[in-house]
This record gives structure tokens, C-alpha cells and sequence, in this order.
């Protein structure tokens, strides 16, 4: 089993990691305090080839697998957590629409998508179905004209920032087999926002309920067929949580890469703290669960994209086992920063806060954990 990189994956997790160190991380604390990302960035980032990661070269994306991708995010959190996560977002919805879009769909969004001219976002959750998302009850109902959407959506990474949403909503039945995706672009009838959550992190995301009210929706926005819209969810859920468990890891390590440097400067008893032998198995114990992270996340990107019959179940244990490792990690760098680590310039407080949500997205830990043993279960039998 070979646990190297090779050598164009490395350069794709140098570059990312160069352009967040000159275009994100002078700046995150900034738009941390504006709650909003500059749509300048985007570009920039498109320039790079992430705009459209997973989508195919022939409609302008590059083709990237989701080891290579759990490398672009992980670089780009060492910069902001927040940000990285966002453009983690607007790929979701890029890979969504490539792999079960008709031509006619693909050909009229994924190229601005790749080039970052439209930015995108997903809209799943509901004020009163999170974990459950099975239950959602956002409706859109057909008619001569397409289709008419009623519904709110909650914790909206994007709302009334981004340019178009792919929206989960109930064309049929209860349950599952009922659900479709739509495409809803900014400015359709009938399609408003909340006001800005004032959030513990993410900060620099804008964040809000996004409403439709007998919305209309072009016909031709159909992602798919009708009732296929919560596999197509699920499908790429799996992608979104190894993204949001490389996030994790980036901000962490960006933490642990911090408080190293800390240590070696500030002193007290006469000598710098890393030269005391209590705080140095802190640093080890650190270590080794980034490591071990590091080595569990690309083992399941690597089943991902192998397609393994187990790869859903790998994808929830790195999930769950990351993002917990890296919130731990990065709390335990705010610890051995002392008071200074409260303090935001500093920059750790600002990790801790970020790395926080982490544990929630992409399907709660408690999700992942019934998720794996439930696949432990129907394995047994």
C-alpha cells in the first residue's frame, strides 16, 4: 500500500496552500468582521481550476478525484476554515448537476460555474427537519408554466449572497422517493431571504433562511428525473462530509503549526514552555491524532473514489473521527496559549469557533455514528 502523494497531487496541495497564505489568510479576519467573502476572490480561485473540481474537463472543471480534492481543502483551511468550506459548497452543487444533469443543464450552468461567474448553493435543511432530511416539506408543484415552490429553508451557507441554489423539495410522496432537486436562480419570483444568523463561527460566510413563496421554476431546472433528488443528495453527502473532515484537519493544523512557533518563544520559569517535558506530550499527543486523521480521511477518499461497497461507512467514520480529533486539537492549542489564546490576534480563538460547526455539518456526529453501526450491523446478518 503506497501512502505517498504523487507528484501532481502534491502540487495541487502546494498551490492551494500558497494561494490561501497570499489571497485569504491576510485577509480572513477582516471579512470575518464584514460577514462576507469579496466575490472578487472567486475568480481567482476559479483561475486555479477549482471552480469545478469534479466536473468533467468538457464542460470547463478538472476532472479532480475526491482524494486530490480532500488536498485542496485541507490547504485552503490552513488559510480559513470558512472560506474553503463555502467553495467545498458551490463544488457540491457543480458535481451534482455534471453527474445526473441533462446536456441541455450542464451545458447553461457548469461553465459559469467553473469560472466562478455563478456561485452556488444547497439548500437541504429545513427549520424543522435537519437530521431527518428525509422528512423536508418544501414542495414544488408542477404546472404548464414548471414548477411552483413553496417552502423555507434554514442555515443556508450563501443565502442571499449566492447566485443560484439547488434546491431539495417534495414533488411527490412522503418520504425519500418523493424528493426532487431544482435548480432556483437568484432573482425568480417569489424567491426571498431571512436576515443574517449571527453565527459562533463561519463568520466570514454569510448565512440565511432562504423562503419561496409559490416561487416559479422553469421546467428545464430539473436536476435528473423527479423522486431521484434525495439519492442525488446522498450520493454526493458522501463527498461533502470527507471536504468538511479535510477542513478540519487544515484549521487544526494551521492551529498546531501555530503553537508551535508560540512555544518555542514565550517563556516562563526561566526557559521556553516547549522545554517542559508535561506540555511536549501534549504536542505528541496532537500529533498523532492529525496523523492518524490525515491517514484515515485519504483512506476513505481513496474507497470513494474506488467506489468500495464500504466507502459510505469509511466516509462517516472519517468524518465523525476528524472532525472530532481536529476541534479537540485546535482547543488544546487555544489551552497552551494561555490567555493569549483568547485573544483574537492570536488567531486561534478564531479556529476553535470555526472548527466548531464541523461536528454538525454534513450529518451530525451522532448521524455518523448510527450510520456506521447500522452498517455494522447489516454486514453481521
Amino acid at each position: 500500500m503506497d501512502f505517498a502523494l504523487s507528484e501532481e497531487q502534491q502540487a495541487i496541495f502546494d498551490m492551494s496552500r500558497a494561494f490561501g497564505a497570499e489571497h485569504i489568510a491576510p485577509f480572513a479576519r477582516e471579512w470575518e468582521r464584514a460577514g462576507t467573502i469579496p466575490k472578487e476572490l472567486w475568480p481567482k480561485v476559479a483561475e486555479l481550476g477549482l471552480g469545478g473540481i469534479y466536473v468533467s474537463e468538457a464542460h470547463g472543471g478538472s476532472g479532480l478525484s475526491r482524494l486530490d480534492a480532500t488536498l485542496v481543502f485541507e490547504a485552503l483551511a490552513m488559510a480559513c476554515p470558512a472560506v474553503g468550506s463555502f467553495l467545498s459548497i458551490h463544488n457540491m452543487c457543480a458535481g451534482m448537476i455534471d453527474k445526473f444533469g441533462s446536456e441541455d443543464l450542464k451545458a447553461r450552468y457548469l461553465p459559469a460555474m467553473c469560472t466562478m461567474e455563478k456561485v452556488f448553493s444547497y439548500c437541504l435543511t429545513e427549520p424543522g427537519s435537519g437530521s431527518d432530511a428525509a422528512a423536508l416539506r418544501t414542495r414544488a408543484t408542477k404546472t404548464n408554466e414548471g414548477y411552483r415552490l413553496t417552502g423555507t429553508k434554514a442555515f443556508i451557507s450563501g443565502g442571499g449572497y449566492s447566485d443560484a441554489y439547488v434546491v431539495m423539495c417534495r414533488t411527490g410522496e412522503d418520504g425519500p422517493k418523493g424528493i426532487s432537486a431544482l435548480i432556483v436562480e437568484d432573482g425568480a419570483e417569489g424567491l426571498t431571504f431571512g436576515g443574517l444568523e449571527d453565527k459562533m463561527g463561519w463568520r466570514a460566510q454569510p448565512t440565511a433562511q432562504v423562503q419561496f413563496d409559490d416561487c416559479l421554476v422553469p421546467p428545464d431546472n430539473l436536476i435528473g428525473e423527479e423522486g431521484k433528488g434525495f439519492s442525488y443528495a446522498m450520493a454526493g453527502l458522501d463527498g461533502g462530509r470527507l471536504n468538511i473532515a479535510a477542513s478540519a484537519l487544515g484549521g487544526a493544523q494551521a492551529a498546531l503549526d501555530a503553537t508551535l512557533a508560540y512555544m518555542g518563544e514565550r517563556k516562563a520559569f526561566g526557559r521556553t514552555i516547549d522545554q517542559f517535558q508535561a506540555l511536549q506530550f501534549r504536542l505528541a499527543e496532537m500529533e498523532v491524532k492529525l496523523q492518524s486523521s490525515r491517514v484515515f480521511l485519504r483512506q476513505a477518499a481513496w474507497k470513494l473514489d474506488n467506489k468500495s461497497p464500504d466507502a459510505t461507512k469509511f466516509c462517516a467514520m472519517a468524518k465523525m473521527y476528524v472532525t472530532d480529533a481536529a476541534f479537540e486539537v485546535a482547543n488544546n492549542c487555544l489551552q497552551l496559549h494561555g490567555g493569549y489564546g483568547y485573544l483574537a490576534d492570536y488567531g486561534i480563538e478564531k479556529i476553535v469557533r470555526d472548527l466548531r460547526v464541523h461536528q454538525i455539518l454534513e450529518g451530525t456526529n451522532e448521524i455518523m455514528r448510527l450510520i456506521v453501526s447500522r452498517t455494522m450491523l447489516a454486514e453481521r446478518d
